[in-house]
């Protein structure tokens, strides 16, 4: 997520690092998480309030972690003072709306200088947390949007205007007239991205490093071993599985990598498979994640608050569609492990379910009241506030029946030292989640900031109408052109953001064009817009939760890229399938959905098929050459057309399965 060579400072790092910088991180930190926890169960603030203390807090502790020259290098005097200067500037523009909210409201529209003069402050302040957080390509491209604000007869920077293209030309803004749309409305900085960071997605990338520092992770990854272990490509299937678990809590493709490649790249390994295609089908998976319900890596939420659906209705219909995502790398996986001829791990090496689920099942509590909560039509905000504080009960309890059952049983008496002893390491841990979440959550909320900025700019400029405009006259009214340059911007804005600031960008310049121009239902269209926003993750050459794979498999980074791009090509299948086939997301009669979710299914599965050359057996160019209209096929708006594309996949399908019979038995 940084393309900096900034790195976090974290405890243990270089000696640089004075010991009072890391205890102030630990305080911003910590401050914030209970901030964040007050405000979401027990007394909700203002728009404003909400977003200004946490943004001020992010921004803190991004200058603390993120120093101005990088990890690496040592402060100095020069870094010092930097530091200090962007800290000092971070307090400044969170607390003068704080403190003088209701006079910069009662002045709307009527600036002082002063409000100007700090808004500036907080737009410089914003792009520098930014550089250092999330990387240099989202300050740049904060910086562009900015300065095509001023481009135009009547902005500050009138020549700039002179080199826009006829259709990009605008009015031009002054910078007071800039700053007051970004620091002092609420289609800016404090937008809705910053929204939707300060509420959602903080609680749950904080419920997240809860899960996290209790060895939930580790939970999920046994449950998924002792599930799959023994079937042939038995880890592989267990990285896609548990990838979808953690992935949609984790909020980070990478995170998740890192997280469960841990476990799962080296097994892969063991077993069989090349180093690159450990590293792409751990990439794949993970990036899975961040499309798979209920959380959705806190996409759900923002698609949520664009669309004015019920969060519920958003997580219901991306159900089906992320099943078909992990359906096909399952599908891959499976294929690859018969193309080899690998077999399972034996049964001495597995987890047992008894165990796992004797030793975890206290793990399961906190995720089934968080969906029944949301079933229960709750807030996002407060369902997660509740998620938390059922996960620290089920932590406490655990500890009481250890202490008055389980201890006595095994010979150890509590003392009172032992039971101090035990109280302080839950604190520490209690500490240590509060502060992992803080830090997880920076990045995220420094993306949403500058997209904030961004989105500010489109709206006072009408860029979005403009690029809905180019659009349509680039792709001359056809859809899949349409969504081939949606594809194709988000892979080139996905070079230099994160997922989340790439959604709300491109959303915002190509959803009126896909919306309007071209009939594509609301919903769908964010939801398109959303799963291509992923493909930055696993398309090369920038295909980052590959080459973090490739780190933990030790192989080449482009050829681990390139084998996620294989394994994740529902990314791109999918979306058209929802496009061209509404009624599997929008409803519609029962045989019907029915119909077009069994042809769907069919299509990955030829499709995995026909890129593999194998399936039951080895596959010739004459099969896989019929089945790539057949699955064309599938998406055309047309029943006879459908069925006739299933019926030969089917056909070459089922003939694939008589050859593997016929080779199988004795000559």
């Amino acid at each position: 997520m940084n393309d900096s060579d900034n790195s976090p400072i974290v405890p243990g790092s270089q000696a640089s690092h004075a010991r009072p910088v890391l205890w102030l991180i630990t305080l911003v930190a910590v401050g914030l998480s209970l901030f964040q926890l007050y405000s979401a169960g027990i007394e909700p603030l203002g728009l404003f309030y909400q977003r200004s203390i946490h943004l001020m807090l992010i921004m803190m502790l991004a200058f603390l972690m993120f120093p101005v020259f990088g990890s690496r290098r040592p402060r100095g005097l020069v870094g010092w003072l930097l530091d200090a200067t962007f800290f000092a500037g971070a307090l400044v523009t969170g607390g003068y709306l704080v403190l003088y909210l209701d006079e910069i409201i009662n002045r709307a529209g009527f600036w002082s200088q002063t409000d100007i003069m700090v808004g500036c402050i907080a737009v410089i302040t914003v792009l520098e947390a930014a550089r250092r957080a999330v990387g240099l390509g989202m300050t740049v491209i904060g910086v562009v949007a900015l300065l095509y604000a001023f481009a135009g007869p009547r902005g500050d920077l009138p020549w700039l205007g002179e080199w826009l293209p006829g259709i990009l030309e605008h009015r031009g803004y002054s910078l007071d007239r800039l700053v007051g749309q970004l620091y002092l409305g609420q289609e800016g900085i404090f937008g809705l991205p910053m929204g939707v960071a300060a509420t959602y997605i903080f609680i749950f990338v904080l419920f997240g490093a809860f899960l996290e520092i209790t060895g939930a992770g580790k939970f999920f990854i046994d449950l998924a071993y002792a599930a799959t272990g023994r079937q042939r490509g038995g880890p592989a299937k267990a990285a896609v599985i548990a990838s979808a678990g953690m992935g949609s809590i984790s909020g980070s493709a990478i995170a998740n990598v890192v997280t469960t490649g841990a476990f799962t790249i080296p097994l892969m390994k063991r077993l069989g498979y090349k180093p690159h295609q450990a590293g792409g089908i751990e990439a794949a998976a993970s990036t899975g994640g961040q499309i798979m319900p209920p959380l959705m890596g806190a996409g759900a939420f923002l698609i949520a608050e664009y669309t004015r659906m019920p969060y519920l209705d958003v997580v219901k219909v991306s159900i089906l569609p992320a099943i078909m995502y992990f359906g096909t790398v399952y599908l891959f996986v499976h294929i690859i492990a018969l193309k080899q001829g690998m077999q399972g791990m034996a049964r001495s090496e597995l987890p047992q379910m008894r165990d796992v689920m004797s030793s975890g099942w206290h793990f399961l509590l906190p995720l089934a009241v968080l969906v029944w909560l949301l079933v229960m039509n709750m807030s996002p905000m407060r369902v997660g506030y509740y998620a938390i504080l059922t996960m620290l009960a089920v932590a406490v309890l655990r500890f009481v029946v250890w202490m008055l059952f389980v201890a006595p049983q095994q010979g150890e008496p509590v003392t009172g030292e032992r039971l101090a002893t035990a109280i302080r390491n839950g604190l520490l841990k209690l500490m240590e989640g509060l502060e992992l979440g803080a830090r997880n959550a920076v990045a995220v909320s420094m993306a949403c900031a500058v997209a904030g900025i961004i989105v500010g700019v489109v709206g006072l400029t009408g860029l979005g109408l403009k690029f809905s405009s180019m659009m349509l006259a680039f792709s001359g009214g056809n859809l899949l052109l349409a969504l081939v340059m949606v594809l194709l911007a988000s892979l080139v804005l996905g070079m230099g953001l994160p997922v989340t600031a790439s959604y709300i960008v491109l959303i915002v310049l190509v959803g009126p064009a896909l919306t309007a121009e071209f009939g594509v239902p609301l919903l769908i269209a964010h939801l398109v817009v959303f799963w291509y926003s992923q493909d930055s993750n696993v398309t090369p050459p920038i295909a980052l939760a590959g080459f973090a794979g490739a780190a933990i498999a030790g192989a080449k980074p482009m050829e681990t890229g390139f084998q996620a791009w294989k394994f994740a090509k529902g990314l791109y299948l999918i979306p058209l399938f929802m496009v061209y086939n509404p009624e599997i997301i929008m409803g519609g009669p029962l045989p019907l959905l029915i119909w077009t979710g069994l042809t769907g299914f069919l299509a990955l599965a030829a499709f995995a098929a026909a890129l593999e050359g194998y399936l039951f057996t080895r596959m010739g160019w004459p099969s896989r050459a019929l089945l790539l209209p057949a699955i064309v096929a599938v998406f055309y708006p047309s029943l006879m057309v459908e069925a006739a594309g299933a019926a030969t996949m089917l056909a070459v399908i089922v003939g694939n399965w008589v050859a593997s019979r016929r080779s199988a038995l004795p000559a």
